[in-house]
């Protein structure tokens, strides 16, 4: 990964977390989504991160697009009964012709209230 490419993940983290912190400081609910492990050509590095509000909006990404509406479900579910969870999305996924990634890479998400 070139220097410029690991400056923009610490660009990209910092923007989540500081918006997750704004949603939290107004009294919503907040999941934070992180790339946990991928394989393939998957479009974004471990470590990068997605933060979703109670409402649905969201910031950052996981995927760059391919994954990122049932991320956000998930993480809607997430808040609503606390458990943590481990998404998993590749080219074996039985949801792969719903949310499957189009570089036919996999990747883990792990997705967690923010308290």
């Amino acid at each position: 990964m070139s220097k410029s490419a690991i400056d923009q993940q610490a660009l990209d983290h910092d923007d989540v977390v500081e918006k997750a912190a704004a949603w939290r400081d107004t009294g919503k609910s907040v999941a934070i989504a992180t790339v946990i492990s991928t394989w393939g050509s998957s479009p974004r590095p471990t470590g990068s991160q997605l933060a979703v509000d109670e409402d649905g909006n969201m910031v950052g990404s996981v995927s760059g697009g391919c994954i990122e509406g049932a991320v956000v479900h998930e993480a809607r579910q997430v808040m609503l009964d606390g458990k943590p969870r481990l998404l998993d999305f590749g080219v074996t996924d039985e949801m792969a012709w719903e949310v499957g990634l189009a570089c036919g890479g996999k990747v883990e998400v792990w997705v967690e209230r923010v308290e």
